[in-house]
């Protein structure tokens, strides 16, 4: 939640009385809505751990989902630079959009975004078995037969390349990257590990060569 420090700095003058607000999924960053908050929005936010916006048109507090059902849980507040607007990431219940879409922008999906969105359908295969599901007969197959499909996949795509065969070395390495993601999931692991982990060798490398 947004630390006292932050709650006391920020510019409610500035605002008017009402804080820009930004809502970010925080598993595939998408940016689902904005909306304003109010001294009183802000404190219920953080003691509900709902999303609680002010509407400016009935004058009221409303909190997301209230009436749908699809609610925006709470899992970090933060300020910007200014302390005048309001960044909130959440996990959100079903569509944030009252028109029936995942973000109330149309933006365009990138390549990043798509492998998080494919992570939550492997994990949910993982816990809700399915008999028509490939990635739920590896996972009752278990740890070993998942690590043999990424070894597999592996020699294919270098023989893919040796064979310098483009269309083969894309869909070996399609199937490479996915029998990872569902090897990783065994393991109670994801991606946004290994991102953080190139991230903080990237960083050594820039320290190293400067």
């Amino acid at each position: 939640m947004l630390k006292k420090d932050d709650f006391l700095n920020l510019n409610w003058e500035k605002t008017n009385g009402m804080i820009p607000t930004i809502i970010q999924d925080y598993s595939s960053n998408k940016v689902l809505m904005h909306g304003y908050m109010n001294k009183e929005a802000l404190l219920k936010t953080q003691k509900d751990g709902l999303v609680t916006f002010y509407s400016r048109t009935k004058n009221c507090l409303w909190t997301k989902g209230e009436t749908s059902g699809n609610y925006l849980k709470v899992i970090e507040i933060s300020t910007d630079c200014d302390h005048d607007t309001l960044l909130i990431l959440v996990r959100s219940q079903g569509k944030t959009c009252h028109l029936g879409n995942t973000s109330c922008f149309f933006l365009k999906k990138y390549n990043i975004n798509f492998l998080l969105e494919l992570e939550k359908i492997v994990e949910n295969r993982k816990n809700k078995f399915s008999c028509n599901s490939y990635t739920s007969s590896l996972y009752k197959l278990g740890t070993s037969r998942i690590a043999q499909k990424v070894g597999e996949e592996a020699i294919e795509t270098i023989i893919a390349a040796m064979k310098k065969d483009s269309k083969e070395l894309i869909n070996e390495s399609s199937d490479l990257i996915y029998h990872l993601i569902v090897l990783l999931h065994d393991q109670g692991l994801n991606l946004s590990l290994v991102f953080d982990n190139l991230k903080k060798r990237r960083k050594k490398e820039l320290t190293t060569n400067s």
